[in-house]
């Protein structure tokens, strides 16, 4: 008799939870629909990059872009809509130029960008001699007479080897992130790096630098990877002078805002935020890094108002603020939320670009992390498989450190790189279709959070 019981159990419960999973997947088919037919998030791109453009953190672009995003947010139907205060860097490029000077005494100009963050030389020249490494392990070797007076170019290519190119990426970040600061410790006059870039062109990618306490900041610029080879080739024949012209530097600092609207939940006030970062780099649009994440974000709130999902906890989306060059937007999020003794239970970030949804990253302890993974034959059809990495983004990383499980979508990341912090970064390179999709697979796993945990 208790076998009996216990296979009927079983076969009650499997039937259970088919009938579950067959409820979850007519709501994600409705999601996705709504989204796919009538999704704003293409078309707010486009109002986003072409009425206001480039938002580097401290411009008056960024301002716009916060009235901008308090409105989306309201159209969209949160039940709150509010501005929080963040004290933000304020860096300015300023003009700039890049010449070399070859061995016939003609000076060429080769396209080049600051580094964000840089300190630049007023709009002066400086002039030297370039040196060439390949790697930090060789320039490490090289004795402090032979980089003092020079120009250091840091010729590091990004790894194509790498099927997942965000850890090529990681891996030439280091060069960005401390070229200034290596070759001032020799006394050399300023640093180039090759761009952190998978694409075969002359386009150069900016990015934050960093400088080291105590050490003096002297410029650090990128080029593109064609002007790169060329120099390189170059230097292997014969001796090259570079002179840099540069206005760029820090502008002290400026009251800002985060953008952050909320659909209250209808059971307890426990949060779930879904995000990504309002300001961009000063070239291109900042379409796929990160206006993308922006609209798949109000999207998310949007579609759970047009499909009036009950959400059993506040749903909040949080577009953050400077994110590219301090990140003081997602730290002040998390120190309100904090201060305010608010329990959040997930957040989820979109920022590796607008393209086809393939994965979701899970920064969070197994238990969560299994479950999650358990619902995979629900994204399936969404071609969304890869639940495998462990990492999510820079913005909410500050609420993972307070014990919140973060999560990140993972697009396609094969052409990201080769559009990231450029002026091709526009929003003709964003596709509606996959962009949308992006939106979709945000909207599911934020309901089956809010269903099941």
């Amino acid at each position: 008799m208790k076998k009996i019981i216990s296979l009927s159990l079983l076969i009650l419960g499997t039937i259970i939870l088919s009938g579950q999973a067959k409820e979850d997947s007519l709501q994600f088919s409705r999601i996705s629909t709504e989204i796919l037919n009538n999704g704003k998030g293409y078309n707010e791109l486009k109002e986003l990059t072409k009425t206001i453009g480039h938002r580097l953190s401290g411009s008056e672009a960024y301002e716009k872009s916060v009235k901008w995003a308090e409105q989306k947010l309201r159209d969209a139907g949160a039940d709150k809509v509010w501005l929080q205060e963040v004290i933000i860097p304020v860096w300015e490029r300023g003009k700039e130029s890049l010449h070399i000077k070859t061995s016939n005494g003609n000076w060429k100009s080769l396209k080049m960008l600051s580094l964000g963050n840089s300190e630049g030389i007023g709009g002066k020249d400086v002039s030297g001699e370039i040196i060439m490494v390949k790697s930090m392990e060789e320039y490490d070797k090289l004795p402090a007479e032979k980089v003092k007076g020079k120009i250091v170019f840091f010729n590091y290519p990004f790894n194509q080897a790498h099927i997942q190119t965000f850890i090529a990426y990681r891996d030439a970040g280091a060069y960005r992130r401390t070229a200034a600061t290596l070759t001032a410790k020799k006394e050399g006059k300023f640093a180039i790096i090759r761009s952190l870039s998978s694409a075969f062109d002359d386009v150069p990618h900016t990015g934050a630098m960093r400088y080291e306490e105590g050490i003096p900041k002297v410029p650090a610029i990128a080029i593109g990877n064609t002007s790169a080879d060329e120099l390189e080739n170059l230097l292997k024949m014969q001796n090259i002078t570079a002179k840099l012209n540069s206005n760029c530097g820090m502008k002290g600092e400026r009251r800002s805002y985060s953008v952050i609207g909320e659909i209250t939940g209808k059971k307890d006030q426990d949060v779930i935020v879904v995000g990504g970062h309002l300001d961009s780099w000063d070239v291109g649009e900042g379409a796929h890094d990160d206006g993308a994440g922006i609209v798949q974000s109000i999207e998310v709130l949007r579609t759970f108002k047009k499909l009036r999902i009950e959400n059993n906890h506040t749903i909040r989306v949080v577009c953050f603020a400077n994110e590219e060059n301090g990140t003081k937007g997602g730290k002040q999020y998390a120190k309100t939320a904090k201060e305010n003794n608010e329990k959040h239970l997930f957040a989820i970030e979109s920022d590796a670009g607008g393209f086809s949804p393939r994965g979701i990253s899970l920064e969070m302890d197994d238990t969560r992390r299994n479950q999650i993974k358990s619902w995979i034959n629900l994204f399936l059809p969404y071609g969304v498989y890869n639940f495998e990495g462990k990492y999510s983004g820079s913005d909410i990383a500050p609420l993972h450190e307070e014990g919140v499980p973060t999560a990140e979508l993972v697009p396609d990341p094969q052409r990201y790189f080769d559009i990231h912090h450029t002026e091709e970064d526009t929003f003709e390179k964003v596709n509606r279709r996959e962009l949308l999709l992006g939106s979709t697979v945000m909207t599911q796993l934020i309901y089956m959070i809010d269903k099941n945990w």
